[in-house]
């Protein structure tokens, strides 16, 4: 087993770590894209907002035949860890998995966290693995499909018409790729409203967004290869920012987009922003990224506002993962 140097990349365990990641996903969930060698290797170099995992595989003569993922987060909840393993089809059986799995277990002990959470697609072998080792359901997330060309814009266009009128009080501001210095702290406050969405049962506490944090957030987009568009609803009258929604386009795909966070703040929930904000983004992914048709984003299966909205603008089901967690 080695651990991996995210500042001096073994290009040939990197690669294997890579095709092990891909045989997974092919053999497990076929249903979600595929991973750019480019956006894996930023997500080892980067993590996803400057934190970075800790990552070792499991090698015979070269060849790479499983991996272990380790997140420690260090911005907020300092007291869990986030633990998983992927062992290529043809090695499994054998104990590999839950070997490395010890070892992640034992590594997130080392760091004096308390609580390590794992997920898992429903029907998976991965499901039946962490019941076993001793993980409990906490919560369900559900990952849906959009395809922009395909969407129904005599309905989009009905729905946004009515949010535009309940939302008179509002502008639509266009922020693409990285986010300009002097909103860095404005758009960290607003990102920080994504807390009220339901967590469920995960012994999780709220997450902080520093205006440092959200410009490693948007390093890490861009090493991954990705087109950032972030728009804004700003409040007329005293210029806050009231709400945002974000999706990235792969470069290296570029029909395939991600729906990332889509908030609104308290104080200006009410207005059918939400829903202004995400049919007026396909309105930009219209004119800027024609060409993707599948638009991905995931929800929590009890967060049933914005699963209504999702389904209202003709997003599908095509995955559901169990988020489970163990307690020391």
């Amino acid at each position: 087993m080695t651990w991996l140097d995210p500042e001096h990349l073994d290009k040939h365990l990197t690669a294997g770590a890579a095709a092990v990641r891909e045989s997974v996903r092919a053999a497990d969930t076929p249903q979600l894209p595929p991973t750019t060698m480019t956006n894996f290797t930023a997500n080892l170099q980067h993590g996803w907002d400057g934190d970075l995992p800790q990552v070792a595989v499991a090698h015979d003569d070269g060849r790479v035949a499983a991996m272990l993922w380790v997140d420690i987060p260090e911005w907020d909840n300092t007291h869990l860890a986030g633990v998983e393993v992927s062992v290529d089809p043809i090695a499994r059986r054998q104990g590999l998995g839950r070997k490395l799995f010890d070892i992640g277990l034992e590594r997130v002990r080392d760091e004096g966290r308390k609580v390590v959470l794992s997920d898992s697609f429903d029907g998976t072998p991965g499901a039946k693995f962490l019941e076993t080792m001793g993980f409990e359901p906490a919560s369900v997330a559900v990952m849906r499909r959009q395809d922009p060309a395909a969407v129904d814009w005599a309905q989009l266009d009905r729905l946004y018409a009515d949010a535009e009128a309940k939302s008179t009080d509002y502008e639509l501001v266009r922020l693409p790729g990285e986010t300009p210095a002097d909103l860095l702290d404005d758009v960290g406050r607003m990102a920080e409203s994504i807390n009220d969405a339901p967590t469920d049962d995960l012994d999780i506490e709220d997450e902080e967004f520093s205006g440092e944090r959200i410009r490693k957030m948007d390093l890490a987009q861009k090493a991954r290869g990705r087109r950032v568009y972030r728009l804004v609803a700003r409040h007329r009258s005293s210029g806050e920012l009231a709400g945002h929604t974000v999706v990235s386009v792969e470069i290296e795909q570029p029909w395939i987009a991600w729906q990332l966070d889509t908030a609104v703040t308290r104080g200006h929930r009410g207005h059918r922003l939400g829903q202004l904000l995400k049919i007026a983004m396909l309105h930009w992914m219209r004119d800027e990224e024609p060409q993707v048709r599948s638009l991905y984003t995931w929800n929590a299966e009890s967060n049933s506002h914005m699963v209504g909205i999702n389904e209202l603008l003709g997003y599908t089901p095509v995955g559901r993962a169990v988020e489970v967690q163990r307690r020391f």
